[in-house]
């Protein structure tokens, strides 16, 4: 817009000088006279543009201005919430980093695995129905027994996973690298399904079933996602692999059987108990049944005591009135009453 008022500008003063030297050429006074004239009405109409492009140019650069400052304003919240996303990111890291050192030490991730199984077992079951840490009698300390009546009898659940064999498996570089790996992780659940067999069912003592607890979702998906022929050798060991969301299901089964037990249990104090129930009942119907025949003789005894006042009465009303009944009298003899 500046540029077109200034070019404006330009042709108007190119136009006047035009005008001027016409001007010029005729007699001395006239066109002095003319020119003079001219030229004020064209220095005031310049006047007034350069004032409406000044004022024009004010606007402008107030409005950038605004809407600068409306900009920067915008840009800091919005960089203040990406530092805030960045402080999230670098304490997720953090977690994360310190997550993975645990998965790292076998000790840590045993600890980890017991914890995990400690809170699903601890939230799902009474307090009498687990033991964690139990020695058995073949000397191995069983992470987990579920305390179940017969049948099943008492199951022992192990926490123990092959991470690294894992770990190898999702960083391996190429599907050839895949399959070497994925072979070496079936490997190891079996070793472990395996260990878990011999250690932990014992004829007589435990169930005949284990449960293999693994701590992670990816894991148990892996399994059984590439792994159908170890599924069905954790079936044939009777060694049952579970995840959280799993073993949560099953620890619910198992609190309904440890109610049902209960219902057992008590079953004989109840019976107990409606059976002399049902003797306050007969004691109780008696005992009504004596009232109602007791109720029923005082009704007629008091029939007969109205009966009695009655005679009495009409008795008085005679004797008020000096004449006497002799039927009433006759009818109403000290024998008779």
């Amino acid at each position: 817009m500046i540029d077109i008022g200034i070019m404006a500008l330009l042709m108007a003063i190119v136009a006047v000088a035009g005008l001027g030297f016409v001007l010029l050429r005729r007699p001395t006074g006239e066109g002095k006279s003319e020119l003079a004239s001219l030229l004020g009405d064209t220095h005031q109409r310049m006047d007034e543009r350069f004032a409406a492009q000044e004022r024009t140019l004010r606007e402008m650069l107030t409005s950038q201005e605004r809407n600068t400052t409306r900009s920067l304003s915008t840009l800091n919240e919005r960089l203040a919430i990406i530092r805030e996303a960045q402080k999230n990111i670098a304490d997720l890291s953090e977690q994360v980093t310190g997550l993975r050192g645990i998965l790292d030490n076998k000790q840590a991730r045993g600890a980890f695995g017991e914890f995990q199984l400690e809170e699903l077992v601890s939230n799902s079951l009474p307090s009498g129905a687990y033991q964690f840490q139990a020695t058995l009698s073949n000397g191995k300390r069983a992470d987990c027994l579920l305390k179940l009546p017969d049948p099943p009898g008492p199951t022992v659940i192990d926490s123990k996973f092959p991470l690294e064999s894992y770990r190898r498996l999702i960083e391996a570089p190429d599907s050839d690298a895949r399959k070497i790996c994925r072979r070496q992780f079936a490997g190891d659940i079996t070793t472990h399904l395996d260990a878990i067999a011999q250690k932990y069912i014992i004829t007589g003592e435990t169930s005949e079933n284990a449960l293999m607890f693994v701590p992670s979702e990816s894991i148990y998906s892996e399994i059984h996602t590439h792994h159908e022929a170890l599924v069905r050798k954790s079936y044939r060991s009777r060694v049952y692999i579970v995840s959280p969301s799993t073993l949560w299901a099953t620890m619910n089964t198992m609190r309904a059987i440890f109610r049902d037990v209960h219902m057992r249990e008590q079953a004989d104090i109840i019976q107990n108990e409606v059976v002399r129930m049902l003797e306050d009942v007969g004691r109780l119907d008696h005992r009504i049944v004596s009232l109602e025949r007791t109720y029923s003789q005082m009704g007629e005894e008091f029939r007969k005591v109205r009966i009695s006042t009655d005679k009495i009465i009409k008795r008085g009303a005679g004797i008020e009135s000096l004449e006497f009944d002799k039927s009433a009298e006759s009818t109403d003899s000290p024998t008779k009453t």
